[in-house]
């Protein structure tokens, strides 16, 4: 039997057969980590991924759907860390996704080096807010600000946590584009796909996708752009197919 606490409510991960808990005095999930999740690589039968800030469970939850291999999730927020547990439980996953209550930066040493076959991760996207935004809502500002761990912090303990060869896969924004590829490469991680997002035809992009190997040669490809929506404000056929599966 499902405990819902508070003004928790249990929703539809639509193109799956999937629920998950989400709150709205919490971050939930957005269209970013759905992306990432199709995005990144992963492999099929079997192997070890890692989703760091992992939220509400819901990026391990929808890489279980494309991978048959071991998830572990890592969140520091005691209540999204406990929402994932519970929703990990309900969807009958709990054999093949594990939740880590932890700081990231704790990770290579608590789960050892070079372990994982990838590691994905949807971190904060913004520089410290001030302590005005903090107080407003704790859960929102970490979600979204580098309070806990910055994007060094991010790319530094993924480089470490991932083998020679392996894969990391992050979802950004377009505006550190630059900082991404220069960190990823100062930890060994060569950039080998990217992807940019973009709201509508015509409109700069806000959303971008990155993939890199351990210790890869240099060979970089662009991907074509993804477009969210139509000039009616519907979904582009694309999107409408990773969000509602196909018709």
């Amino acid at each position: 039997m499902l405990e819902l606490k508070g003004d928790e409510r249990l929703d539809y991960l639509l193109a799956e057969d999937l629920r998950i808990i989400q709150s709205p005095s919490v971050f939930s999930f957005s269209l970013d980590a759905v992306l990432l999740s199709k995005f990144a690589y992963l492999p099929i039968q079997k192997g070890n991924i890692l989703d760091l800030c992992t939220g509400n469970g819901v990026i391990p939850l929808l890489l279980s759907t494309r991978t048959k291999g071991h998830i572990t999730g890592v969140e520091i927020q005691d209540r999204l860390y406990d929402m994932a547990e519970r929703s990990i439980a309900y969807n009958g996953l709990s054999e093949r996704i594990k939740m880590i209550h932890g700081d990231i930066k704790d990770m290579p040493k608590q789960l050892g080096y070079g372990k994982y076959d990838v590691v994905t991760c949807n971190p904060p996207y913004f520089k410290t807010p001030g302590q005005e935004e903090i107080n407003k809502n704790e859960h929102y500002a970490i979600a979204r600000h580098e309070i806990y761990c910055t994007l060094e912090d991010v790319i530094r303990v993924s480089g470490r946590l991932v083998r020679p060869g392996g894969k990391v896969a992050l979802v950004h924004r377009p505006g550190r584009f630059l900082e991404i590829v220069e960190l990823m490469r100062k930890y060994k991680i060569e950039p080998k796909r990217i992807r940019f997002v973009y709201p509508k035809l015509g409109k700069e992009a806000n959303t971008l996708l990155i993939e890199g190997t351990k210790d890869g040669k240099p060979d970089l490809k662009i991907l074509p752009p993804l477009i969210v929506y139509r000039d009616n404000n519907e979904y582009t056929e694309e999107v409408h197919e990773i969000l509602y599966g196909k018709e």
